[in-house]
């Protein structure tokens, strides 16, 4: 069950978080709580995984370089195949499709050197082919979702 704070966590931040020093304590400040209460009740929604980050979305390529990435991996290898793509601290995250191409993930690196060295690297630690798909066009899709905060 969400509490009032949860809900509001959840559905006032989604966009325009503080940018300060100290924005916890601006958002408790907003909220009439604690900064402690507000900390503890973020980490409870990523304990429960209503949110597994919190953090800036960065438009694609703004600050380094990056490229959606696909890869054709048996489905008995999917599982340990993207435990090793996972390990890379430039995978941002990875997924599963329904297709022959069944491991999707992205790379972040500072410049495309880097990029084109942790791809040939995954190639080498899993033993299959990483098709880089490089962004054509930007489209904005709005993620936010508005909560209905008198349930």
């Amino acid at each position: 069950m969400l509490s009032d704070l949860h809900k509001h966590l959840l559905n006032d931040y989604q966009r325009d978080f503080p940018c300060s020093e100290q924005p916890y304590r601006e958002i408790a400040d907003d909220l009439g709580v604690s900064e402690q209460q507000v900390l503890s009740a973020l980490t409870e929604l990523s304990e429960q995984q209503f949110i597994s980050r919190v953090g800036p979305v960065i438009r694609p390529n703004h600050i380094g370089v990056s490229c959606l990435v696909a890869m054709a991996v048996p489905p008995e290898q999917l599982e340990s195949i993207a435990e090793i793509v996972n390990s890379y601290q430039e995978v941002n995250h990875n997924y599963e499709r329904e297709n022959r191409f069944n491991l999707w993930f992205v790379v972040i690196a500072a410049n495309q050197t880097h990029l084109d060295q942790v791809l040939c690297d995954i190639e080498q630690h899993t033993g299959h082919t990483a098709m880089p798909l490089p962004l054509i066009r930007d489209y904005f899709i709005n993620l936010g979702f508005e909560l209905n905060l008198h349930d």
